[in-house]
């Protein structure tokens, strides 16, 4: 068995910076509103650090609010002071750039269509920053059904596939006459995205590596699916030996890459990759 690993995967920029921030507040009387990421695993590691995780305001009563990645509406930053905490915003300022590209293109005149995942933290975030005239749009369908607007502006989830966003956009194109397109896509996503197909077209099993809970996680497993066997895995002990011998291939000369979400640590990763060279290990000893 060879092991790739992809040309771009894990932690992005906004994911480290997050935990960063985190950890640099970490004294027992801190709590992220709703998961700080997308991964139990990290979540975890940050409770046991003293970071701890409340889904709903209500359930802090003192010391920091630290803002999520996926960031939240102005109204929690009003309701956050409100009750006399203190707020740490660690907020992607890729996601920001997309909540404040919504709001001004509100306060420019348009319509808003946000392309992304209508329950996803991130896009209804956006939705409150823009506050008016806003509409959430998942799929072509989605697209083709809405009606004629006068002034159209268009943004997207960060974590929304290129390919995905410009399908939309070509439906949209005929909604309006007056269309401002601002691709609010992650780079790092553009890249973990590209490099997962690339690998994905070149080994015979894909091993995507995040939480379940994580839309780019999720994504890059269904792009890989499109070109061979893809399993997606939240840590290296869901690996099983029946993916490899179930691949049609003689294991010695398997190929199986590696990738990994934006919200995915190293750890886990480097995890991942040591139980599958180990499990080639064992199959050569059995063998011998």
């Amino acid at each position: 068995m060879e092991v790739f690993l992809a040309n771009y995967f894990g932690f992005c920029y906004g994911v480290k910076r997050a935990i960063k921030i985190a950890r640099e507040n970490a004294n027992g009387k801190c709590c992220t509103l709703g998961p700080i990421i997308h991964n139990p695993q990290m979540v975890e590691k940050l409770r046991a650090e003293g970071v701890d995780s409340a889904e709903d305001l209500d359930a802090i009563h003192e010391g920091t609010v630290i803002i999520r990645s996926h960031g939240v509406g102005p109204k929690v930053y009003e309701e956050i002071k409100a009750k006399g905490l203190n707020i740490v915003d660690a907020t992607c300022p890729h996601v920001k750039r997309a909540q404040m590209a919504a709001r001004e293109l509100v306060q420019s005149g348009y319509d808003v269509v946000i392309v992304g995942e209508k329950n996803h933290p991130e896009v209804k975030s956006i939705l409150e920053w823009a506050e008016r005239n806003t509409a959430i749009v998942e799929t072509e369908a989605e697209a083709e059904s809405l009606p004629q607007i006068p002034r159209l502006g268009i943004v997207s989830q960060t974590t929304v596939s290129g390919t995905h966003f410009e399908k939309i956009v070509l439906k949209l194109l005929s909604k309006s006459n007056d269309i401002k397109i601002l691709r609010t896509i992650c780079t790092a996503t553009d890249q973990r995205q590209k490099a997962a197909m690339e690998l994905a077209e070149k080994v015979d099993v894909m091993i995507v590596v995040g939480g379940r809970n994580s839309a780019n996680t999720t994504k890059l497993s269904k792009l890989c699916e499109k070109k061979c066997k893809t399993y997606h895995i939240e840590t290296a002990q869901e690996i099983s030996p029946n993916w490899f011998s179930d691949a049609g291939k003689d294991t010695k000369s398997l190929r199986v890459g590696v990738t990994a979400g934006a919200s995915t640590p190293d750890w886990i990763i480097k995890d991942v990759e040591k139980s599958l060279k180990d499990f080639d290990a064992q199959k050569a000893l059995s063998k011998s």
